[in-house]
C-alpha cells in the first residue's frame, strides 16, 4: 500500500493491484494532466519514491486524474480522500 499527502488530500494506492495492470494509466494521466508526480517503479508499481516528501507536497496539483484513469483504464487501485471541513455537521443538519 502506498499512501501520500498532497496539500489538502490523501492518495492511497493498493500497489498489489499494479502487478496485473497492463496500462499503468495512472502515471500517464499524472504526466499529461499534472506534473508527473506519480511514476512507475522498477517493479511496475505506482510510486512517488523518485520524489522527496517536500516535492510531493509542492508538485501535487490535486487534479484527481490518476484516480479517474485507474478506475476507467486500470485496476481501480487508487482512492483519493478529500476531507471537507464541516461536511459531517452539515449533513446531520439536513437529516
Amino acid at each position: 500500500m502506498l499512501e501520500f499527502a498532497e496539500k489538502s488530500l490523501t492518495v492511497r494506492i493498493d500497489t498489489s493491484k499494479c502487478d496485473t495492470c497492463e496500462t499503468k494509466a495512472c502515471a500517464e494521466a499524472c504526466k499529461k494532466y499534472a506534473r508527473g508526480l506519480l511514476g512507475i517503479d522498477d517493479q511496475g508499481r505506482a510510486s512517488v519514491a523518485h520524489r522527496d516528501a517536500e516535492e510531493v507536497l509542492r508538485l501535487g496539483t490535486e487534479c484527481l486524474a490518476c484516480e479517474l484513469a485507474c478506475k476507467t483504464k486500470g485496476n481501480n487501485a487508487i482512492t483519493i480522500e478529500v476531507p471537507v471541513k464541516g461536511l459531517d455537521e452539515y449533513l446531520k443538519k439536513r437529516q
